[in-house]
């Protein structure tokens, strides 16, 4: 039987067998490999040349292990762990839409065998997750990255959710991109917004109609808390919100059951005192707006000592909060 592809490929398809239809449990005998040249490929080929071919593949640095049984491809690129890994990052990822998230799962599936894909699940219930809607997602940050790199300024509309349940647009800007800082599970690019002249958190997904303007970026270390430029670990530790409020020193008092929250949300470089079996004292450098809204949620165990004006307002947030459930 004549060959439907040149013979001269069947080294590279021979790969791809073993990429495709081989791992331990899956060994290949010679016969497998030719059954599938022949069928996937039209390739007819003679057991001498397909061992030929194995050696070498094995040669070039493929680490194919053969025994009895047959061979398989020992090693790849990622171990099927690792790609699930992978996989339950795009699956819970909120800002990557569903159609996104369906076609990177079956590209990463594609790196493993076909024994891999029946394993997961997950792709088939992507829609089911809780996801954005914006498709221009990926575009918007090929945009951004451009716009860094050239240090130029981004134009963009804002968009927030209206009654609906759906993004409308709230506003147009023009903006200094610096770095797209992905935070619970969400992209945010960090920016300086031109006109009112300050540092703000955008939501990537909530962008629309972004375009590229030709106009000198305002350098970062123009900006006051950022003169020697970006503190990476401190602004990733220092933001457990999104605000843009400078960052402070703040003090509270903390339930020790709740160490393993505190050290998640603001890192190991904040200071700890033991005052009691049962409470520390915890100094942190962060947003005095993001803390009000920690302190809130954490408000049966944390009680805010310093700053006074933080205190102050977390005090009248409980004396409201008192008179609407009285």
């Amino acid at each position: 039987m004549e060959s439907l592809e040149p013979k001269k490929l069947a080294l590279i398809r021979i790969l791809q067998i073993f990429k495709k239809y081989s791992d331990y449990d899956h060994p290949l005998l010679q016969e497998d490999i030719a059954e599938y040249l022949e069928s996937d490929y039209g390739i007819t080929l003679e057991r001498k040349a397909i061992s030929r071919n194995i050696s070498l593949l094995k040669e070039a640095g493929y680490e194919i292990e053969s025994t009895k049984a047959g061979s398989y491809l020992e090693e790849r690129e990622f171990e099927d762990s690792e790609l699930r890994m992978l996989i339950d990052g795009v699956l819970s990822s909120k800002y990557i839409t569903a159609r996104h998230s369906k076609d990177l799962i079956n590209k990463l599936c594609n790196m493993s065998n076909q024994y891999f894909r029946s394993h997961v699940k997950n792709i088939y219930s992507v829609n089911d997750w809780s996801k954005t809607d914006n498709q221009a997602l990926f575009y918007n940050i090929e945009l951004i990255d451009d716009a860094i790199d050239r240090r130029v300024q981004l134009k963009f509309d804002y968009n927030k959710y209206g009654l609906d349940k759906k993004l409308h647009k709230s506003s147009t800007n023009k903006v200094t991109p610096y770095q797209l800082i992905l935070h619970n599970q969400r992209y945010y690019l960090m920016s300086y917004n031109e006109h009112f002249k300050n540092l703000v958190y955008y939501r990537v997904d909530h962008i629309s109609n972004m375009t590229v303007v030709e106009i000198a970026a305002t350098p970062i270390t123009t900006i006051k808390g950022f003169e020697s430029g970006i503190n990476y670990k401190v602004l990733a530790t220092s933001l457990p919100y999104m605000y843009t409020d400078m960052v402070e020193n703040i003090e509270f008092i903390a339930k020790k059951s709740i160490i393993d929250q505190i050290v998640d949300w603001f890192g190991n470089e904040i200071r700890i005192i033991e005052l009691d079996n049962e409470n520390i004292t915890v100094s942190v450098k962060a947003s005095p707006l993001a803390m009000e809204h920690w302190a809130m949620q954490y408000i049966n165990y944390v009680e805010i000592i310093k700053p006074t004006t933080l205190r102050e307002k977390i005090k009248g947030n409980l004396k409201a909060a008192g008179e609407k459930y009285q």
